[in-house]
């Protein structure tokens, strides 16, 4: 028994609902102190998650035990419970209270539907059940899992906000699609920077197409940029000292820009990068 249980049932199932809810208000009022973003304690939604990674296709792989804090979203329950699945109103606290009751009478607890991006799973249905599991301190939960495969990998989405760089850099891969290496090396951290770098991609083809008096498609344009391009003026940035802080990515947009204000030119050779390191200083 817990150190806060009375022993009947019925009762600790009404006091499971009203720490969770004390819990959740804790938390929005902690969040307001600290100032963090709208997003931190709000479930993600699943359709805008999949739109932002680029859905390729799904697969059910059955019942799995998965983790409670692996469950970071909702396909359409997110107003009723937040981040952690705290209820964040009294709507849901009939069938809360009644699916606790049953938790704490050792009664049998269908298994939640789930879908699995990447390491991340987003609720279809059994919204009420996580929260309760949670609300007794479970750690884990069986659930029917349904694959989604997609784009571009999940890694690195906590927030709501992590999905606008994702989804920009979904666009930007579809206009200079790299593969391998090239594609994990080339990042930026401002969504908007996916943007201007695809057009300054674009751009250099253009000027490539023009000079070989040839059509090239996408990727054999993305190839040439990374490998004839991209690659050696990175290497002459890291020798200059010009990348500092910023991914190679973000120091190679940069200077590039203002390669072309300085002194108006496309080409890379020591004067332009003096008249850069000149620029900084």
């Amino acid at each position: 028994m817990r150190n806060h249980d009375t022993g009947f049932p019925r009762i600790d199932a009404e006091h499971d609902f009203l720490r969770a809810r004390r819990r959740q208000v804790l938390s929005r009022l902690a969040t307001w102190l600290r100032r963090e973003p709208d997003d931190v304690n709000i479930t993600l939604p699943f359709d805008e998650v999949v739109e932002a990674l680029g859905r390729e296709g799904e697969q059910r792989i059955g019942l799995r035990v998965i983790r409670l804090d692996s469950i970071v979203g909702s396909v359409d329950r997110g107003r009723d419970f937040d981040r952690r699945f705290r209820p964040t109103s009294a709507r849901v606290r009939q069938r809360w209270e009644r699916l606790a009751l049953a938790s704490r009478r050792g009664e049998h607890i269908p298994p939640i539907d789930v879908y699995r991006v990447g390491d991340l799973h987003f609720v279809i249905d059994g919204h009420h059940r996580v929260s309760v599991a949670y609300a007794l301190g479970l750690s884990t939960i069986e659930a029917n899992v349904i694959v989604v495969r997609t784009t571009l990998d999940p890694g690195g989405i906590r927030y709501r906000g992590d999905l606008i760089v994702k989804g920009y850099r979904r666009l930007f891969l579809e206009r200079v699609p790299l593969r391998g290496e090239a594609r994990a090396a080339v990042v930026v951290t401002d969504p908007w920077d996916y943007a201007e770098l695809g057009e300054h991609v674009e751009a250099w083809g253009f000027r490539l197409m023009q000079d070989e008096g040839t059509f090239l498609d996408r990727a054999t344009v993305a190839h040439r940029w990374y490998t004839d391009e991209y690659v050696p003026v990175v290497r002459m940035l890291r020798q200059a000292d010009l990348v500092g802080d910023r991914t190679e990515a973000e120091a190679y947009l940069w200077v590039a820009g203002e390669r072309y204000r300085l002194i108006r030119t496309h080409r890379w050779d020591d004067e332009v990068i003096e008249a850069v390191r000149s620029r900084r200083r």
